[in-house]
This record gives structure tokens, C-alpha cells and sequence, in this order.
């Protein structure tokens, strides 16, 4: 499982890529997103709930002085970061949200080195500067609709440090050895309490009643393809590689993106975006060959 431990992070960012495919199908639907967000707990905490029960019961047993843990990812990493993007959208712009997003990365290397004692090398630094240089140009934010408040930018950062707490929180429960398939059924658990005092259930319902098998089918979707399968992903080969160097790989996520805008609905990518796809890519490479040895 090491040596794939890259490649599980790469194809756990592939699959959160692929979100905005539901996501627009939910939309069209009238399932807004908050809603999202808890429904695709909800799927995900059942599935993982059903592989820990087939694989191994055990992996239910938590100690209680590690809830901290989960607590952390599922009610800070999943809930309070979505909804400071939300809020940033809504205050901002799309655009800004997204570059104040991948500011995570950046967060996550600071509290790596203080928590973890990770080294900031300069190729961690030079792929990370390549990483978010690669996102706010694939953001668009240069397509002259960004739109900056002091709220927006604020919250935006909140977003960012919400985003980069469930990498800290999901490896101190690692660290504890918990198995991935424990530390994302708890996530899901908590986020889904969590989310229910934020969520309208009732939307959820009007949808799936009036759409029938097909909003269950993309409901089942997102939470299959863009939240359980890349969660145990992400966390899976978190075990194996540092902090820092994950959260750059992850940023394959708009670079995916892109590409399924482009495969499913031939949307043109600009010059910009093109450039910042290469970037990030660039940018993956470079910190996978300082786990060479470079």
C-alpha cells in the first residue's frame, strides 16, 4: 500500500474533481448546498458503515479520549469549511473562493512543521507556490468577475484553515492507529449530526419525490464516487506520505475538474486555466521527486 500511497491521493483528488458533474445535476433538481453537503455524509457514512461491517467490526471500536479527533474532521473539516465557502461565495465572488480555498495547503505545511516537526524543504515550497499559483489561475479570478469584500476574504480564509484541519485532525486519529475506514465512518457520523441543525431536509425531499429514481441515483452517486470512495483514498495514503506533500498532490482536484468540463460538457478551457493546469500538474511532479530523494 506504500508504494501506491501517491497514487491513492491522486485518484481520491480525481474523484473530488468530478463533483461539480452532480453537483449541477443536484442543482437542477432543487437541491441547494448545504443540502449537499449533508446528504452526501449521510450516503457516505452508510457505505463506509456497511465496508467496516463486512470487513471488520472492530474498526467501529474508538477510545474515548480520541473523539477529539473526529470531532475535528467531521465537524471542522467537512461543516464549518463548507460553510465558510458557501458564505465566501456569497459574500464574494466563485472565483475568490476557490483561490482563498487553496490557501489549505498552506495552512497545512505551517501546522505540519509545528505539530508534526515535517520539514519545509524548498522543493515543498517551490511545488506548493506552483500549486496555488496553478489553482488561482485555473479559479478564473483573472476573468474580470472577481468580486472581493473584506467579509468575503475573511471568511474565505476560514474556508481555507476548515479545509486544512481535517488533514491535521485526520492524522492525529492516523497517529493514534486508527484504520482510514474508522477515522471516515466517524468523520461522517459527526459531520452528519452536525450538518442536520443547517440542513432543509425537506428540499431533499420535494426533489427526490418529484425526480424519483433518478435524484436517488445522483444522490447515491456523489456519495459513492466524490465523497466515500475519495475520502478512504485521501486518508489511506496520508499514512504513508507527510502533510504537506499531500495536501499538494490533492490540488490535482481543479486540474480534474477542468478535465471533466472538458470531456462531458466541451467547455473551452482559456489560455489562463491551460497554463495553471500545467502548473499543478508540474507541481505534483516536482514534490513526488523529493520523495526520490531529491
Amino acid at each position: 500500500m506504500k508504494k501506491y500511497a501517491g497514487l491513492l491521493i491522486i485518484m481520491a483528488g480525481t474523484c473530488w474533481g468530478a463533483i461539480g458533474i452532480f453537483i449541477r445535476k443536484l442543482n437542477a433538481i432543487g437541491i441547494e448546498s448545504m443540502q449537499i453537503v449533508e446528504i452526501r455524509a449521510i450516503v457516505a457514512m452508510f457505505l463506509i458503515g456497511i465496508g467496516v461491517l463486512i470487513y471488520d467490526k472492530r474498526l467501529f471500536k474508538i477510545r474515548q479520549k480520541h473523539i477529539w479527533c473526529f470531532l475535528g474532521t467531521g465537524i471542522v473539516g467537512i461543516i464549518f469549511f463548507n460553510l465558510c465557502y458557501f458564505i465566501t461565495i456569497e459574500a464574494s465572488s466563485l472565483s475568490v473562493a476557490a483561490v482563498l480555498l487553496y490557501t489549505a495547503p498552506i495552512f497545512v505545511m505551517i501546522f505540519s512543521a509545528v505539530l508534526f516537526q515535517e520539514k519545509i524543504t524548498r522543493i515543498k515550497v517551490i511545488s506548493l507556490t506552483m500549486a496555488f499559483t496553478g489553482c488561482v489561475l485555473v479559479s478564473g479570478i483573472f476573468d474580470g468577475s472577481a468580486v472581493l469584500t473584506a467579509k468575503g476574504f475573511l471568511i474565505g480564509i476560514c474556508a481555507g484553515l476548515g479545509y486544512a484541519l481535517y488533514t491535521i485532525f485526520s492524522r492525529y486519529a492516523l497517529n493514534y492507529g486508527y484504520n482510514p475506514l474508522t477515522v471516515q465512518f466517524y468523520t461522517f457520523l459527526f459531520a452528519v449530526i452536525a450538518g442536520a441543525f443547517f440542513t432543509d431536509f425537506r428540499q431533499v425531499e420535494i426533489a427526490v419525490v418529484t425526480e424519483g429514481t433518478g435524484a436517488m441515483a445522483v444522490i447515491a452517486g456523489i456519495g459513492l464516487i466524490c465523497t466515500a470512495v475519495p475520502n478512504v483514498l485521501y486518508t489511506s495514503g496520508l499514512r504513508y506520505i507527510d502533510n504537506g506533500k499531500t495536501s499538494v498532490m490533492a490540488s490535482i482536484e481543479p486540474v480534474m475538474a477542468i478535465v471533466f468540463g472538458i470531456l462531458l460538457f466541451h467547455e473551452v478551457p482559456t489560455p489562463l486555466a491551460a497554463a495553471g493546469m500545467l502548473l499543478s500538474l508540474s507541481a505534483i511532479i516536482l514534490v513526488n521527486y523529493e520523495k526520490k530523494g531529491a
